[in-house]
């Protein structure tokens, strides 16, 4: 399978290539992979990151960065709320780029230590600080604001070349020999959730899932819950509920074609595993947030 075949492509103003948002974990975001750096801020809750052949847990507070060309995929992270900034690397000036000065800046983001967990509680601090300071002056971009958004985005850079850890060598060997099994973890997901997200309204086993993947049930039952963090059941449950949660927000359909469109076999068994997963009945949570 090709490598193009995951490659995602930021909408970046080609004059000016960056972009940061907020993202709440509704969603997942299907294995990818891009040339720009993307950056995660996590600043509420926890969120689950696919990457280099693990599952990576983000908690609050904490920073996590992907160099250019690293596939990685998001898991729906409810009760959450993330800041993501994508930018290319042409963003920063040409004295940044030219290796006569030392690193060059693609260097720089492929030699640190990528979570904010491997640094130090001060480094930590600063560049949340920084962060939260590009993400603010990016909604105010006027012509004044787009000289301090300069300066906040260079003294970002500024912390890379001097301030964060640089990688170990032990790390750097890890990450080489995982590269092309990270790649086959990320085409293996992206089968799976391709054929989650086209099958979920019918009835989906284990054997049929694992069938698709080429592996035989109980080596795929162990390759998702690693991958994942949770058994692939658990993480249809929740993919399905997550449907309804979204039919019910933007529909008013009876329970029984709710039930049907989300993929539950009997309204019966949506209303108890509806409740069971949200704390509320379909009903009341499409009331609570009707606001009627």
């Amino acid at each position: 399978m090709s490598r193009s075949r995951f490659l995602e492509i930021p909408k970046l103003d080609a004059r000016f290539p960056f972009r940061c948002f907020s993202d709440l974990g509704q969603g997942f975001v299907y294995p990818h992979w891009h040339k720009e750096i993307e950056i995660i801020y996590v600043v509420e809750g926890l969120i689950k990151i696919g990457v280099a052949d693990e599952l990576v847990e983000v908690k609050e507070g904490e920073i996590y960065y992907f160099d250019s060309g690293v596939p990685h995929y998001f898991l729906v992270s409810p009760e959450s709320r993330r800041l993501v900034y994508q930018f290319d690397l042409s963003l920063f000036s040409k004295i940044f780029l030219d290796a006569k000065y030392g690193e060059t800046v693609q260097e720089v983001f492929s030699k640190r230590e990528n979570w904010s967990r491997n640094w130090s509680q001060e480094m930590q601090n600063k560049m949340q600080t920084v962060l939260q300071q590009l993400y603010d002056q990016s909604q105010l971009l006027d012509e004044g604001g787009l000289y301090l958004f300069y300066f906040y985005l260079h003294q970002l850079l500024f912390y890379f070349y001097g301030e964060l850890p640089k990688k170990s060598k032990e790390t750097k060997q890890v990450v080489s020999n995982e590269s092309l099994r990270s790649q086959e973890v990320i085409q293996k997901m992206d089968v799976i959730f391709s054929y989650l997200e086209t099958n979920y309204q019918e009835k989906i086993t284990l054997e049929s899932v694992a069938q698709e993947v080429g592996f035989n049930p109980q080596y795929f039952s162990r390759f998702f819950k690693k991958n994942t963090g949770i058994t692939f059941m658990a993480f249809l449950t929740e993919y399905r509920i997550n449907m309804a949660k979204s039919i019910l927000s933007s529909e008013d359909l009876p329970m029984i074609e709710v039930a049907e469109k989300s993929g539950f076999n009997s309204v019966k068994t949506f209303h108890h595993v509806f409740k069971e997963y949200v704390g509320l009945s379909p009903k009341k949570y499409q009331k609570s947030i009707s606001g009627n």
